[in-house]
């Protein structure tokens, strides 16, 4: 048996199959007219026709968005999950998603949460003119509200989350992911593979699957923030869309991920051992972190610069952003 000699050996002949796919999204879900103060300004006064312009006229809008969730919970049997500080979403959405397919569901609310979140949003202040006479004035504020997640399965794009934050204007936001789609889409079209928590570790056809990956866009994401927002307990009535008060989407965030199955242990063995030799000013190997099932905290700028199985080591770079790439030993 011939061993590969160096990591680019490794990547260039036994690698057995690739994926290269949008991994998270993080898409914001906003009404464009509510993003400006005069925007708010026009829509307290005129739809629904309060002669001052002040966001305490929202508050019968605010609780009835509230009863709504509460009622759709109840009508449903979704239970509602407070999340406490310090607790992983994640890690609640397994435990009831578990739940939720061994009870035979294909498509749904698995849960909703409820947290207190610190967010920026419109709030009214008192200001004086020239006589001395007080007036409202809006102005944005942080402050820490409710938030309402929606955690749900769709048929087609897998398990994702819905956002609203329980304030005005009630900006939302959208997380789902293209490998979690790709394993959905793979499935309806009958193709067999193994998955793992954020990909694949074996495909029978896997052109296929990565055909499917590419067919992972905006139209894929719009169409689930569409069908989802007309599922779900909305602040806006329709009446509030009539008047052009409608959600639009852009992308807060997005991570792409290539998925590397290799062909033996050993094979990832040297891999790992050349990236540390060829990378000495990193230190050496027995200066080098090794991360056994730990979570890597979300930080802007990090020194990780490989990312890989609970069992095996992480690389440390120089001020190395966290990419999605990751490498599977079967």
């Amino acid at each position: 048996m011939t061993l590969p000699r160096s990591a680019a050996d490794v990547l260039a002949s036994h690698v057995v199959f690739e994926l290269e796919c949008i991994d998270r999204v993080y898409c914001n879900l906003y009404v464009p007219k509510l993003q400006r103060d005069l925007g708010v300004v026009g829509f307290i006064r005129e739809h629904p026709g309060m002669p001052v312009a002040s966001t305490a006229a929202l508050q019968k809008k605010t609780e009835g968005f509230y009863a709504e969730v509460r009622a759709f919970a109840a009508r449903e049997g979704v239970p509602v999950v407070d999340f406490k500080a310090g607790q992983r979403k994640d890690d609640v959405m397994r435990e009831h998603l578990a739940r939720f397919l061994a009870g035979g569901g294909t498509e749904g609310v698995v849960f909703i949460g409820r947290a207190q979140e610190k967010v920026s949003v419109w709030a009214t202040t008192r200001r004086r003119d020239a006589e001395g006479k007080s007036y409202p004035w809006i102005v944005r504020e942080s402050r820490v509200v409710t938030q309402w997640y929606f955690y749900c399965r769709d048929a087609c794009a897998g398990p994702f989350f819905l956002k609203y934050c329980g304030y005005f204007p009630y900006n939302a936001k959208l997380c789902c992911n293209g490998n979690e789609y790709a394993k959905a889409m793979a499935a309806r079209a009958g193709i067999g593979f193994t998955p793992l928590d954020n990909g694949f570790a074996a495909v029978d056809d896997a052109a296929a699957v990565q055909k499917i990956c590419d067919s992972f866009d905006e139209n894929v994401i719009w169409d689930l923030a569409a069908k989802w927002t007309g599922l779900l307990p909305c602040p806006y009535a329709a009446g509030d869309a009539a008047g052009g008060y409608r959600y639009e989407a852009s992308v807060l965030q997005a991570e792409f991920s290539l998925t590397q199955v290799l062909d033996k242990p050993v094979t990832g063995r040297i891999f790992f051992e050349q990236v540390i030799r060829d990378n000495l000013d990193i230190g050496r190997p027995d200066k080098t972190g090794l991360i056994f099932g730990r979570r890597i905290p979300v930080v802007k700028t990090c020194r990780l610069s490989v990312r890989c199985r609970a069992d095996l080591p992480m690389c440390l770079g120089r001020k190395a952003r966290i990419s999605g790439s990751r490498v599977v030993i079967r």
